[in-house]
Parts: C-alpha cells; structure tokens; sequence
C-alpha cells in the first residue's frame, strides 16, 4: 500500500473530571453554569495521547483510571505518519510541553489537544473546552481559588509518560 495516500483518523477523547459534580455545583459555588471540567487526550495511530503534570503520555485509547471517554469528537483524518508524530511530539516534549511548564489554567492537557489536533487536521479543539480556564477565573471565587489551584497537576494515572523521550509503546 502506498504510505503517502494513507490518510489516519483522529479523534479528540473528552472527560468530565468532575464526573457531573460540576453541571451540579458549578452554579452555586461560581454564578455560572459549567457542564464539566475537562480532561481531553487525542487518539491517533491506537493510541491515546495527553499531557499533564508529568509532560506528554501515551496509554491505549480509554486506558487511564478515567476510563471510557464522556464524548468523542471526529477531529478528521491525517496523513501524518506514525513516525513522523513520534517525532512531533519527541520534540514537544523537550521544549513547549515538558512537565515543568505544565500549568493548569494556561498550559494543560486541553491547550496541547489543541496544538496537536491543529498539528495533524488543521482543526481546533471545541472553544467550551479551551475557554473554561478563563470562565472559572472570571469569577471571585475562581479567583479565590486559583493560588490552591495553580499548584496543581493532573496526570491520569495508566499512561506511558513520553517526556522528550519516547521509547516503547
């Protein structure tokens, strides 16, 4: 088969955190209505990847302790090789994605979805995802949480951690 007319489906994998604790809550604890708290990972190539406090990791798709995803969006198809991705994201994880500059409310699993997702299909994650940092800290007691928060880091448990140097699936 000829490798370069071969196209590869992504998919972008979305967890609720708060297991429906924020559709709950989110309305009396911050003014405003939040339908989860989101976890995204992209599935490419039979993997699932993220990142997190520990920089990017890879497990089986739905193969962390977060288990099935709550939804799954079609992010398209790619020609991005599985070599080539390795690469990619080789080199993300020695620069912009390393876990020390992981960052809950501004550099998190959600932002490098993005990154990667744009990478491979020129897609951008959905916005009610990548816009829930700054509507949580648009309100008091987001901003009164934010010192607790900021020493944060979410790391799924269940993962092959990358970090710069990947290795073995």
């Amino acid at each position: 088969m000829d490798q370069e007319n071969t196209s590869f489906s992504v998919k972008l994998y979305i967890y609720d955190l708060s297991k429906g604790m924020a559709r709950q809550l989110s309305s009396v604890m911050l003014g405003k209505q939040l339908d989860g708290i989101w976890h995204t990972a992209v599935v490419i190539h039979g993997e699932e990847f993220f990142y997190g406090g520990e920089g990017i990791s890879s497990c089986p798709p739905g193969g962390t302790f977060l288990g099935h995803p709550d939804s799954v969006v079609d992010l398209g198809e790619t020609e991005v090789t599985d070599d080539l991705f390795m690469n990619y994201l080789t080199s993300l994880g020695e620069s912009t994605y390393s876990a020390e500059s992981y960052k809950l409310f501004e550099h998190n699993c959600n932002t490098f979805s993005n990154e990667v997702a744009q990478f491979l299909t020129g897609r951008k994650i959905p916005s009610y995802i990548t816009d829930l940092p700054s509507e949580v800290l648009s309100t008091p007691f987001g901003q009164a949480l934010r010192p607790l928060l900021d020493s944060v880091a979410i790391t799924p448990p269940g993962s092959n951690s990358i970090n710069g140097r990947y290795g073995q699936r």
